[in-house]
C-alpha cells in the first residue's frame, strides 16, 4: 500500500535556518516519513548554513593576525 505524501509548512526550513545543522537533523526526521523533499531541503539548508559559518569563522580569525594565545604579562 503506497504511503501518500502530506505536505507540510514552509516554517520547517526556520529550523535548520536558525539551529544549523542540528535543526537541518531534527527537521529531516520528523519531515522525512510526511514530505521526504522538504526533509532533504531542510536538510540540505542546514549543512549549507554550517559551511557559511565555517568559513566566516576562518574569515575572521584570519583578519586577527597579531593575535596569540600570550596574555603579555610582565611581572
Amino acid at each position: 500500500m503506497p504511503q501518500s505524501e502530506r505536505l507540510r509548512s514552509n516554517t520547517w526550513f526556520l529550523l535548520p535556518i536558525f539551529l544549523g545543522m542540528i535543526g537541518g537533523i531534527i527537521a529531516f526526521f520528523i519531515l522525512r516519513q510526511d514530505d521526504p523533499q522538504k526533509a532533504k531541503n531542510c536538510l540540505y539548508l542546514g549543512i549549507l548554513f554550517m559551511m557559511i559559518g565555517i568559513i566566516a569563522n576562518i574569515l575572521i580569525a584570519m583578519s586577527f593576525p597579531d593575535f596569540d594565545s600570550g596574555f603579555n604579562v610582565k611581572i
